[in-house]
């Protein structure tokens, strides 16, 4: 069984998963946020450095959803399947321009067809995590 994460940062997706991986027995592949060399750029100058962050996020993604796919079970807290909301977004943010968000687009559909060839196709379970942005500042 994979189960996958969704939702915004701070949302709790990386508790929930630690819980879900303790209860279910199995492993919990976690979204690698340290050592990214863009992070801190996008943070400084998101017009500059939202399409180079996510292609770095993606690629990330990737890896962590093939890697999934070779065990039994897994959880996942970010994945794949949610990536394109974040470009999206950055879109609408005038971040990435249409090119860009176009560019990405089809980087992705590329990579979502070399899973099909895969044994799992698509997660078993996708949790969508929404949590407004007043209750997340409730938790700090």
């Amino acid at each position: 069984m994979l189960i996958v994460l969704a939702g915004t940062i701070g949302a709790g997706k990386s508790s929930l998963a630690a819980a879900l991986g303790e209860h279910l027995g199995t492993e919990v592949l976690y979204e690698a946020v340290d050592n990214n060399p863009v992070l801190d750029l996008y943070y400084k100058d998101p017009k500059k450095y939202a399409f180079l962050l996510q292609i770095f996020f993606l690629n990330k993604r990737f890896r962590s959803i093939k890697e999934a796919y070779k065990a039994d079970n897994n959880i996942l807290d970010r994945s794949i399947f949610e990536d394109e909301l974040f470009l999206t977004l950055n879109y609408k943010n005038g971040n990435v321009t249409k090119t860009e968000l176009d560019i990405y687009k089809e980087l992705l559909g590329n990579m979502l067809e070399e899973l099909e060839g895969m044994p799992k196709k698509k997660p078993d379970l996708l949790i969508y995590i929404d949590v407004s942005f007043d209750k997340m500042l409730e938790r700090i």
